[in-house]
């Protein structure tokens, strides 16, 4: 089974909630376990917010999430100047800056960071789904 949705939002932050409902519905169609779709939304939103408050130079964006299998992958493209992930740390874990990108990486079971100097970023972030019992998803990636 694959399943491809492709987003291309204005860079407003009510486009973070569209896009997390959006997906959210997706997952819960399929019958993704509660725990599984709460880390997908909050590492979707944590991407999607990041663009809405650096990405100046951008008035779109474009969200994209595949479902191969058992995995969920999400791409969130900008057309800003592009960031260096390494170089963003959170001084302390109740630091504001830095902090999205720490929760991407502790949610996601992988996650990468493209740097495009002045034509943008690129966010991947990679999920294992898990299913519940009899579910549609589960059915369909069965067969």
């Amino acid at each position: 089974m694959e399943v491809t949705i492709a987003l291309r939002l204005p860079r407003d932050a009510a486009s973070v909630s569209v896009t997390r409902q959006i997906l959210g519905a997706e997952l819960e169609v399929l019958g993704v376990e509660q725990q599984i779709k709460e880390d997908i939304q909050l590492m979707l939103s944590e991407a999607c917010s990041n663009v809405i408050r650096h990405a100046s130079e951008t008035d779109e964006y474009t969200v994209s999430a595949q479902l191969v299998a058992d995995k969920f992958v999400i791409t969130v493209v900008d057309t800003g100047s592009g960031f260096d992930a390494e170089k963003v740390q959170a001084r302390s874990p109740l630091a504001e800056h830095g902090r999205g990108l720490q929760i991407m990486r502790a949610l996601a079971d992988d996650v990468r960071f493209i740097n495009r100097p002045r034509q943008g970023a690129i966010v991947c972030l990679e999920k294992m789904l898990r299913f519940t019992r009899d579910s549609p998803g589960e059915l369909l990636t069965t067969h």
